[in-house]
């Protein structure tokens, strides 16, 4: 992503040539119109909302012959962490409790997983204290 630009939030459209350019790498439009299922949106959509992205700085280019292959420049893990957090702060009041609340009220997330989760927290907090006994 270029450099000093602020980070938009991606349209569902935006979202979907993102995933396909994260997870398969560089791809020509025609290909990523291939990924769709059908009914496909046509040629000129996928190219308009990809030359869209390559503007707000998500996405680059390499000339081919006489096309293009486009490639994701922004890092998933970055959008994923700022998409969070800007749901988390518009949608629950910027408080992560009420939003692991909601998933459990709403069963969108299993008692098991909820123990999953506090086992990775304990894991975390325990090698953070390790860790600042070391530094001691």
């Amino acid at each position: 992503m270029k450099a000093g630009r602020k980070k938009q939030m991606l349209t569902e459209k935006e979202a979907e040539l993102m995933n396909m350019l994260w997870e398969k790498g560089p791809l020509f439009v025609r290909e990523m119109v291939d990924l769709y299922s059908d009914p496909k949106p046509h040629f000129n959509t996928v190219a308009t909302t990809i030359r869209i992205l390559e503007t707000k700085g998500y996405v680059g280019h390499e000339v081919l012959g006489n096309s293009h292959r486009f490639y994701a420049v922004a890092d998933k893990s970055e959008f994923r962490s700022k998409s969070l957090t800007d749901v988390i702060r518009n949608y629950f009041g910027n408080s992560y409790k009420i939003a692991v609340s909601s998933l459990i009220e709403e069963e969108k997330i299993s008692v098991d997983e909820v123990k999953e989760i506090l086992q990775i927290i304990e894991q975390k907090n325990s090698k953070d204290k390790k860790s600042n006994t070391d530094e001691s």
